[in-house]
């Protein structure tokens, strides 16, 4: 793959986390080699949306992975519970339904301090860790990619 192009799409929900979150994973793909014209970011209202807006990233062809990144804090009722499960199971279905790689990277906490410790600066950096699985895959799925073109070439 020429240049690897990376998508975030982040959560404006809990804005003073997820921030961070895209900050790690903005570091992480800088590490990489990735310039800052290879990354963009998609911002969304909540993590709901994540999976809708991965989706659609992905489907334009234009990005060779997704990092998905928000912030849910448990509340008092069952609302946080249905957010997550929506999250997971629409970013799994995303991904499957694109052929694209897109990571989870949504914190599920009990509190702001929770999910501050996940966002701060370093290698614990739940964006950072994200944007890692999403490189990995995405030179996993180019490998792939380039081995059925090399096996056909083959039996050519």
């Amino acid at each position: 793959m020429s240049t690897l192009k990376l998508a975030l799409i982040v959560s404006s929900y809990h804005a003073f986390v997820t921030d961070r979150l895209e900050a790690g994973a903005r570091a992480r793909a800088r590490e990489a080699g990735l310039t800052d014209a290879d990354i963009h970011t998609f911002q969304v209202p909540g993590a709901y949306e994540l999976p809708q807006a991965a989706q659609r990233v992905a489907e334009t062809g234009e990005w060779h992975a997704v990092v998905c990144l928000g912030c849910l804090i448990k509340g008092e009722t069952a609302h946080f519970d249905y957010i997550a499960q929506a999250a997971a199971q629409g970013i799994t279905r995303a991904a499957q339904a694109t052929g694209v790689p897109i990571t989870f990277g949504v914190l599920t906490t009990n509190s702001a301090e929770e999910a501050l410790a996940r966002a701060g600066d370093g290698p614990a950096n739940k964006g950072r860790e994200a944007a890692e699985a999403a490189l990995a895959m995405a030179a996993l799925y180019a490998s792939l990619d380039q081995g059925t073109a090399d096996r056909t070439a083959a039996h050519s």
